[in-house]
């Protein structure tokens, strides 16, 4: 994890790596658990492991599944082929560390998102326990368990790891996952790895329900959901090789990957769909001298194509299959090719100039023709430019920024081609300005970046559309110019040491979101708040660390002022504080265990929200957050 801590700042802009140190000392349940602690990083949770997740504004307006950021494990694209991820397959018990890269720093792995990237890094065999086990149980019927296991056997490793969990939180979820990877290594400059990632989900959705509904009893499904039983059942299956070569100055990886999916998925309607991707890519980094001067070179090509091959049924009572809606046949091509280039102009100062060239195309074949023959074809060409600069104060201390564009296709669910509009969606491009500064000391450090992106053409909800059995009010079009501007701050000060032993601490950990995400001039809304995310978020910790292995400690959760659920700006999310608390032992190696209480008042508040045009009170669109919740674990390693 050194190295690759060494490796991401060198980048000129809002990054971070998540050791497992992190996330692994509580229930390990979600994706808010990982990055929770991440300045930048919304996560708003909907039911078991789903919810969104936004950095800088990202993927707002969606009310299902996730978008405008890139997922990667290992540095392999885990998204489909059209630009969508589920959260059910990330499971924080399986990774080392967890790379984030806000924007256009995600350059490196060829990402081009208004949200950026995040890679979430397994172990290998050579850096794993030899056999590590856990067991969580907690409240809401939560319960999981984990074992994993890694070894060296000359040039050949291993690691596999293998959990399963259920929990009753607004709803029923049972979830398994497989995740594994084998190495060998031909001599030191070259080795390659094999990773094989399956998981199998049974979901069923609670659904989103009316403001008063939400906070007067938060445990209460939609009624209209239990009526038609629905669900989401996901089994996936992902293989891939990444190969690793090194020479004097250069390193190449290239590799490729496929993804099998299917998807049964009892909604307003009944959808059957599978999905298969398939991909390469190839990425040299290159770091010497030219003319007595440091130059670091990454470039790449990328290419993720993929087919959905999804019919849509009448959603009978009971999850029954019905008459059939619609057919279609879903294509997505994507190429990146990518350049970002460092040149130190003095030891601690480089000038950072690169870009991407992305094509991209989205064809729907439709196999029902009753209602019209809806297929479409869209081609997209796009080139995306960055410059920026670092600075090395001293080595604990870096100052940097960045100019950058951005871009993001249409998921097919946007350009539906069911209507000369919903073809003509076009792709979200942005420019990002951003400046920063980033230090670590053995007592004190932080992480602060201030940016602003004019954004045109942004994915936005524009319209209301409301089914008696799905409340489904954003029709997504493009808005006119939009900005997305904030403040990602991270701190950390250890302000009393050696208060019971030698070396122990008391931390004060600090993370602050602002967020300004706004129309500009919009003949409609006019500079009305986007709707669907706070402007400020706060998380701050005291936690007391022993050299022992022994914490303990208070953290709150705290949005302060109430954000908008509709464009119009007039029904509002309520503001809320959450209070915590957890106390461990965890030495490394050997016995651990942790009990970990959250909302311990019990305050009823609203999680997240689905976004539309304009809203009233009795609209089905809010998920009730998590009411008090005790967790508790023993893990074990060898």
């Amino acid at each position: 994890m050194a190295q690759a801590t060494a490796e991401i700042q060198r980048i000129p802009g809002g990054v971070e790596v998540v050791p497992d140190t992190q996330f692994k000392d509580g229930p390990a349940n979600t994706i808010k658990d990982i990055l929770g602690w991440v300045p930048g990083v919304l996560i708003q949770t909907r039911w078991g492991p789903d919810g969104r997740i936004s950095i800088r504004g990202s993927g707002l307006s969606r009310s299902f599944g996730n978008r405008g950021i890139n997922p990667y494990m290992d540095g392999i694209p885990i998204n489909t082929a059209d630009g969508l991820f589920d959260l059910f397959e990330i499971d924080p018990t399986a990774y080392r560390y967890v790379e984030v890269f806000k924007g256009a720093n995600a350059l490196r792995y060829g990402s081009n998102s208004l949200g950026g990237a995040i890679n979430f890094v397994m172990p290998t065999g050579r850096d794993a326990s030899p056999f590590e086990a856990r067991f969580d149980a907690g409240s809401f019927g939560y319960l999981k368990t984990q074992t994993s296991s890694g070894g060296a056997y000359g040039p050949a490793d291993y690691f596999i790891t293998a959990s399963a969990q259920r929990e009753d939180k607004h709803s029923r979820t049972d979830t398994e996952r497989l995740n594994a990877n084998f190495g060998y290594q031909f001599s030191p400059d070259a080795e390659t790895r094999f990773y094989v990632n399956a998981g199998r989900w049974r979901a069923e959705i609670p659904g989103e329900v009316t403001k008063t509904a939400a906070l007067s009893n938060p445990r209460a499904a939609n009624p209209d959901f239990l009526i038609q039983d629905q669900q989401r059942n996901i089994d996936t299956v992902r293989l891939a090789n990444k190969t690793t070569l090194r020479f004097d100055n250069t390193t190449v990886d290239f590799g490729i990957f496929g993804l099998d999916r299917h998807v049964d998925h009892p909604i307003f309607q009944y959808l059957d769909f599978t999905a298969k991707d398939y991909g390469g890519f190839v990425r040299a980094t290159d770091d010497r001298l030219i003319g007595g001067f440091r130059n670091r070179l990454i470039t790449g090509v990328t290419l993720q194509n993929g087919t959905i091959d999804i019919n849509q049924y009448i959603n009978l009572p009971g999850a029954v299959k019905g008459p059939l809606a619609s057919s279609n046949l879903w294509k997505s091509e994507n190429t990146s090719i990518y350049g970002d280039n460092s040149f130190f102009v003095l030891p601690n100062v480089a000038l950072v100039a690169g870009g991407l060239f992305m094509h991209a195309v989205r064809d729907q074949r439709d196999r029902f023709l009753t209602d019209g023959d809806q297929s479409g074809r869209r081609t997209w060409d796009n080139i995306s430019p960055r410059v920026g600069l670092l600075w090395d104060v001293d080595p604990a201390w870096q100052v940097f920024g960045n100019i950058s564009r951005s871009a993001e296709v249409p998921t097919f669910d946007v350009n539906t081609f069911a209507t000369p509009a919903s073809s003509n969606v076009d792709i979200q491009t942005a420019t990002t300005y951003e400046i920063g500064t980033r230090g670590r000391r053995p007592d004190v450090t932080w992480d602060v970046s201030l940016y602003r992106a004019n954004i045109r053409n942004e994915l936005q909800c524009l319209t209301v559309v409301v089914n008696p059995f799905f409340t489904n009010p954003c029709v997504q079009t493009n808005a006119g110019r939009t900005f997305h501007q904030g403040v990602e701050a991270g701190a950390g000060v250890a302000f009393l040491k050696s208060v019971f032993t030698q070396e122990d601490r008391v931390w004060f950990n600090l993370v602050y979101t602002y967020g300004d995400f706004r129309f500009h001039d919009d003949a409609i809304w006019g500079n009305n708040r986007l709707p669907g995310a706070p402007a400020h978020y706060l998380r701050a910790e005291v936690l007391y660390k022993n050299p022992n292995g022994f914490y303990a400690g208070p953290n709150v959760e705290w949005m302060p002022q109430s954000f908008f659920a509709d464009n119009a700006n007039t029904l509002t999310i309520d503001p809320y504080a959450l209070l915590n608390f957890k106390v461990g032992y965890d030495t490394g190696v050997g016995w651990s265990g942790y009990i970990e209480g959250r909302n311990l008042l019990d305050k009823r508040y609203i999680s997240s929200t689905i976004t539309v045009g304009t809203a009233d009170p009795t609209m089905a669109l809010f998920n009730p957050g998590t009411g008090r919740a005790i967790y508790g674990g023993v893990r074990y390693r060898m």
